[in-house]
């Protein structure tokens, strides 16, 4: 069964950073892509990041490029996200998935950015 255990989240003031990792299991890790989504209170949850394979190409969307980096260690299953100079705006519950997406989610782990 595909999962994914997301942890790394808190609380943090404006202009810290924190970094998330992503344990997957149940599927061929080095065979997809992956991806970190964020979901606001209240809003849809937005894909973020993504990684690719082999080569490893990443793609952020607008509202985090230059301050969010996404990579992967594929001999751990692991994906990670490195969050810089975070915003109040970045707050919410962030979950990887792999690519294309399984119904299956993780938990998720909280980020909240706040003085």
């Amino acid at each position: 069964q595909v999962q994914f255990v997301e942890s790394g989240g808190g609380l943090v003031q404006p202009g810290g950073s924190l970094r998330l990792s992503c344990a997957a299991s149940g599927f061929t890790f080095s065979n997809y892509a992956m991806s970190w989504y964020h979901q606001a209170p209240g809003r849809e949850r937005e894909r973020v990041a993504g990684i690719s394979v082999p080569a490893g190409s990443t793609v952020y969307a607008d509202s985090v490029k230059g301050r969010f980096t996404i990579s992967r260690d594929n001999d751990k299953k692991m994906t990670y996200l490195q969050m810089n100079s975070l915003k109040p705006e970045d707050t919410g519950v962030y979950y990887c998935n792999r690519v294309p997406r399984s119904d299956y989610w993780g938990q998720g782990t909280q980020v909240t950015v706040s003085s």
